[in-house]
Formats: structure tokens, sequence, C-alpha cells
């Protein structure tokens, strides 16, 4: 249904003023009357409502396309088969498609460019892609984790994990998992939690919701918060995210909503990333592919692509 400002704005003034007006009645119909006509009179209460005009983003070829071209696996066509959350025949954004072209080739990118824009189509389309090539290859069903998906703050991660319930619904072969401060040790606390707080939600079974199945097989896509990656680091229970067979398959790192740090908070943070990878890459060469996202560093420009070598 597509929302008319004019009108939505109107609504809403309109309910608050009445609201206004029933809260505490005045006695005297005087004082009534007065403060009624205090209440209407215009920009009193409401401003706006203020629009901004955006020239619309350019766009490129489709998922369907870069297949086509070899640039993705063919098995994208069964995973965005019938799935809203990631349409196989809609064309990308030219940003979009160009973060995905130097992601897939190994590049390590910043996409920089504003709300709305796809910016995680830009680091989850290579995540996937590397995820469909090792099913392939038949290496997919060994457990541990590719992808560190990494937020500043617990309610970005959680509208993430509603994006990848949808996308993953029918490809149970790719797994998940949000490790954060609320996620339960046990699996049937962290059920009974999950239909508590997530009723609309779906339920699949490749969403890992419990630190006990983490930590016994680790999913292919980790998603916490600096905070408690710190945590991860530190306890024995959760080695196995990082060490030993199941600590083999690290890839990519993603940092959503990337910002420039100063001050100890920058020491802290530029320690924790080294920490992480001197932990997952140990072996000569090996380096994880860094993916980051920010909707505040591009110079205002409609999009951008700036490319760390």
């Amino acid at each position: 249904m597509a929302l008319h400002p004019l009108k939505v704005t109107e609504a809403i003034r309109d309910a608050y003023i009445r609201y206004l007006k029933t809260i505490k009645p005045f006695q005297g119909p005087e004082l009534r009357r007065e403060f009624a006509q205090a209440l209407e009179e215009p920009g009193r209460l409401v401003k706006g409502p203020i629009l901004e005009i955006a020239p619309p983003f350019r766009t490129g070829k489709s998922l369907r396309g870069l297949v086509e071209e070899g640039v993705l696996s063919p098995r994208f066509a069964a995973l965005c088969r019938d799935n809203e959350a990631l349409p196989y025949e809609r064309p990308l954004y030219v940003h979009q498609e160009r973060a995905i072209r130097k992601a897939v080739a190994g590049r390590n990118i910043v996409v920089s460019t504003g709300t709305g824009s796809g910016k995680t189509e830009a680091f989850l389309v290579p995540i996937l892609d590397a995820l469909l090539r090792e099913e392939e290859q038949g290496t997919l069903s060994q457990p541990g984790v590719r992808a560190l998906l990494l937020y500043p703050m617990n309610a970005l991660a959680n509208d993430q994990m509603k994006r990848l319930r949808r996308l993953l619904a029918r490809y149970p072969a790719i797994t998940f998992g949000r490790y954060i401060g609320e996620t339960r040790r046990w699996r049937d606390e962290a059920l009974d939690y999950f239909e508590k707080n997530y009723p609309d939600e779906p339920k699949i079974e490749n969403e890992l919701k419990s630190r006990e199945e983490m930590q016994a097989i680790p999913p292919h896509i980790l998603l916490t918060n600096y905070a408690m990656l710190e945590y991860l680091l530190l306890r024995p229970d959760d080695s196995p995210l990082f060490d030993g067979p199941t600590g083999i398959h690290w890839r990519f790192i993603v940092l959503y909503e990337a910002h420039v740090y100063n001050g100890a908070n920058a020491t802290e943070i530029a320690m924790l990333l080294r920490r992480l990878q001197d932990r997952v890459a140990r072996r000569p060469g090996k380096h994880l592919q860094a993916l980051a996202t920010s909707a505040t560093r591009g110079g205002g420009r409609a999009d951008s692509l700036n490319v760390a070598i």
C-alpha cells in the first residue's frame, strides 16, 4: 500500500489534537475554547512533512545476468526461486553489481552509499556465492564459520536475521546464527525464548538459536557485535568457532555501518580485529576478506564504491 505523506501527517496531527483535548479538559468553557484554538494554530504541533527528493540509483545486471556471465554460481537460480528476499530477475543497482564483481574476485571493499540503497546485497551475495560454490565442491557439509557479520548494535543484527530467515528458509544447506548477549545457552531454552519474543518470525532448522548448537556445530554465517566478539575470542567454550577442524574455514569479515574511530575506542577495535585475523588466519598467506558498508562515508554522492587494495 502506498504511503501518502500529506494525508498521514494530517491524520497524526488530528489524532494528537483529539488526545490533547481529552487528556486534561479545562473546566471553564472559555479556557477550553482558547486551548482548542491554540492547538489548531498552523505549525504549533506538527512541522512538515519535510520531503527529500533523491535521484534514482542507476541499475545494472540482475543476479541472473551475473550467473549467465559466469560471475556467480548457477545455484543462485535454486536459492532465489520464488524468493522475494533476493529476486533473481530484478536488476541490481550499479554500485551493487560493481561491489559483487570485486568481492567475488577476492577484493576487499568498502561500499559507501545512502540508506536504503542495497548495501546488504553488496556483501551478502558474494558470501552466498562462496557458500554455493562450496556446496558444488562438496565441502559445505563441513561445519564451521565462513563469514562473520559484525554489527555495532544488536538492532541491526536483528534486522539482518529477519532477512536471512526469509532468504534461507528453503535452503537448509546454509546455516546461520546470531551470537549476542541475549542468546540462550541451551537449545530448548533458546527455542522457548524465540517463540516468546519473535512470535511472527518463521522457525527454520538452519537457524542455530542457542550457544550450545553454535559451539557444537558452528554456523556458516555468524552474526555478533564488537563487545560479544571480545568474549567469544576469550572463552574456551567458544573456541570451536575459531580453532580446530571447525575453525579452518574462515573467509569473510563484514563490518556493517563502519565508522571512523579515534582514541581508545579506535585502539580497542583495531586490536580486536587484528586478534581475530591472527586467530583464524594462522596459515602463511591466508587473510580474511574484508567487506565493509557505510551510509555516512560517501561524501554525499548518490552512490560510491571505495576499494581497499
